[in-house]
């Protein structure tokens, strides 16, 4: 009897054993890695950053949710778009705006756009009996202005945060407008225009860029910026080219818009493309006698224009039509400098636009100590807002970043506008990691940046996949090539591989910091995270 309970005793405590050891052991393992009961987070480098010391968002359901603890990594099929702006992550509570935190005023603005109105009614007028006196034929558009267009909804909804907000249905309508509606006005950008006649044509390097760029007026009297096609979407920026010197891309300045959004930034003004009639919708509707005089029909019957002595002085550099259809961008104009001025700011990381020469930060390891001691980059988000800016641009591969620009209303706390990135996605195969520098060398990202970024490596939620499905709704869709769409996934492990390594070196605390550095704001700043000056 004895004998029987021993080898009863022996068995449960081998099959203890082995539970212990195959079942136990694992959980405990699992458990430790966790960091505790409750916490099922994503394994490994790439997991969201935990909460510990810093601001918390303040989300429209629970922080909980904020670390993706409830959802499996498996992808369930569906739209990966949808899943990524439903993450409590792109759903952040915004403060109710005051008027100090909205660019714009409405009943003034709207009073100023009726004045203009008039007035271009007027000129109008008095243009088309001039070519009637001519007997020349010019087509008449009525302008409809009405305070509740598009456009001017996307200028009101400016604010100290954003260009526009997360669900805002002005910027879809905008985008549609800007396809479909009549153009009734082409002419030189102002910028184009102040060149005219200081064009040196000996000159490497034009001033203000090396593209041929058309302000559209619609019939709305909405105002678009108009960038022809210049390259095929196959065409690979060839290694020996400077960056300074490259054709700009039609195509670029739309998938930029889209990676803005998804990154959540929302400093791109909205972009969308379009087939435009060059002959009846530029030549037949411009009021410019310069621009009139640039146009030609070359040998085989295509429309062609090109700038005349403002930036490519030469008919070779045409652009042309098919026979005169021309696909290319469309971007919303910002409030004119009169109603919202901005004020544009060397980057302290310019490149230099010589063939020779490198600046101080190609150099200097420690050009960020430098940095950080200077104004305006000594306090504030404003340091933090470039590295936002070079991680956009390094996902992008645009290495042509020389200044940006804020709005004068928000002070050093105001976002920086990310506009004029034509000189992205041209060479897919290529990493330029000089473009980070502002992230390697001051080891700085902000928690809510950072938090995203880990969620677009994820496969849930993939960069490359939920740019294909943006893009896709653009009406000039394949917009980039499969190379270029696999490049973003690329580049942003090596994004997470740079603050990988600063924070091996410098700890979390140093490197990821609170949206929010001064303890001046307002008290809301203090409980919501990716909401402040970096939007």
């Amino acid at each position: 009897m004895r004998r029987d309970r021993l080898l009863l005793a022996t068995t449960l405590t081998l099959v203890f054993t082995a539970d212990l050891y195959f079942v136990l052991l694992p959980k405990l393992q699992d458990f430790r890695q966790a960091g505790g009961p409750g916490c099922v987070c994503a394994r490994g480098n790439d997991s969201l950053p935990r909460q510990g010391g810093l601001v918390s968002p303040r989300l429209s359901n629970s922080t909980d949710s904020l670390q993706d603890s409830a959802e499996s990594e498996l992808d369930d099929g569906g739209s990966k778009l949808d899943r990524l702006f439903d993450h409590p992550l792109y759903n952040i509570q915004t403060p109710v705006l005051g008027p100090e935190e909205r660019l714009l005023q409405a009943e003034q603005l709207v009073a100023y756009y009726q004045k203009k109105v008039s007035r271009w009614e007027r000129h109008m007028e008095m243009y088309n009996e001039a070519a009637a006196a001519s007997n020349i034929t010019v087509p008449k558009h009525k302008v409809t202005f009405d305070p509740e267009v598009s456009w001017l909804k996307f200028h009101l909804g400016i604010n100290r945060y954003s260009l526009y907000s997360r669900q805002d249905p002005a910027v879809g309508q905008l985008l549609r407008d800007m396809h479909d509606l009549t153009i009734i006005s082409a002419d030189y950008t102002q910028d184009e225009k102040a060149l005219k006649g200081a064009c040196d044509c000996e000159q490497v390097v034009k001033p203000s860029g090396h593209h041929l760029k058309l302000a559209l007026k619609m019939n709305d009297f909405g105002k678009a910026m108009f960038k022809p096609m210049r390259q095929q979407r196959d065409e690979v920026t060839s290694e020996d080219v400077f960056y300074f010197v490259d054709f700009q891309r039609h195509n670029a300045e739309i998938a930029a818009f889209h990676l803005d959004r998804i990154l959540d930034f929302r400093r791109v003004p909205p972009v969308v493309g379009r087939l435009v009639n060059i002959t009846g919708e530029v030549l037949l509707a411009t009021h410019n006698q310069d621009l009139r005089n640039v146009f030609f029909t070359s040998p085989a019957k295509n429309t062609c224009f090109f700038a005349k002595c403002l930036y490519v002085c030469k008919t070779e550099y045409a652009v042309c039509g098919k026979p005169d259809t021309l696909e290319g961008s469309l971007s919303t104009y910002l409030p004119g400098l009169s109603q919202a001025p901005r004020v544009s700011i060397a980057s302290p990381w310019i490149r230099s636009y010589t063939f020779e020469g490198r600046k101080d930060w190609e150099v200097n390891p420690f050009f960020c100590d430098t940095i950080k001691q200077m104004y305006p980059y000594n306090s504030g988000n404003r340091l933090l807002n470039i590295i936002d800016m070079s991680i956009f641009d390094f996902l992008m591969g645009n290495m042509d970043r020389h200044h940006y620009e804020l709005f004068t209303k928000f002070g050093d706390e105001g976002f920086l506008l990310h506009f004029d990135n034509a000189r992205g996605f041209g060479r897919p195969s290529e990493d330029v990691m000089s473009i980070l520098a502002p992230l390697s060398q001051c080891c700085m990202i902000k928690r809510s940046t950072l938090m995203r970024l880990r969620l677009l490596s994820r496969e849930r939620y993939r960069l490359s996949d939920v740019m294909r499905e943006s893009l896709w709704g653009d009406p000039l869709r394949p917009v980039l090539t499969e190379p270029h769409l696999l490049a973003l996934d690329r580049r942003l492990k090596r994004v997470l591989e740079v603050v990988r390594g600063c924070v091996r070196e410098l700890g979390e605390e140093q490197v990821v910091t609170t949206d929010y550095a001064r303890s001046t704001d307002p008290p809301w700043t203090s409980t919501v995270a990716g909401e402040g000056a970096q939007r």
